[in-house]
C-alpha cells in the first residue's frame, strides 16, 4: 500500500502551490487555525465568549464568528481580541520580489 504525504494529497485534490485554488485553500486554513488559537487562548484564560466580547467591545456572536469563521471579520477586531487576550502578535508580510511595488 502506497502512502502519500499531506502535501501530495493537497497538490492532487486542491492544486499545486501558486495556483489560485491552493492560495485560497492555504489562506482559509490559516484563518481556521487562527480561530482555533483564539478559542484555545480564551479558554486557557477561563473566559466565556461573552466575557471576551465585553473586553473587546463586541457581542458574543462576533467572538463565536471569529473562532469558527475568521474570514468575515475585520482585522481591527481580531487585533482587539489579541489585545484583550494579552497576546503578543508578530507579523511577516512578503511581497512578490518581481513586482515593482515601492513604498515611499
Amino acid at each position: 500500500m502506497k502512502t502519500y504525504s499531506l502535501e501530495e494529497l493537497t497538490d492532487k485534490y486542491v492544486g499545486t502551490k501558486g495556483t489560485k485554488e491552493r492560495e485560497k485553500f492555504d489562506f482559509e486554513l490559516k484563518l481556521d487555525i487562527l480561530g482555533e488559537m483564539i478559542k484555545k487562548a480564551r479558554k486557557e484564560q477561563n473566559l466565556t465568549q461573552e466575557q471576551l466580547g465585553e473586553l473587546v467591545g463586541v457581542q458574543k456572536a462576533q467572538i463565536s464568528k471569529i473562532e469558527t469563521n475568521a474570514k468575515d471579520v475585520r482585522f481591527s477586531t481580531i487585533m482587539r481580541v489579541f489585545d484583550a487576550l494579552k497576546a503578543k502578535v508578530k507579523m511577516t508580510i512578503e511581497f512578490n520580489p518581481d513586482s515593482n511595488l515601492e513604498i515611499a
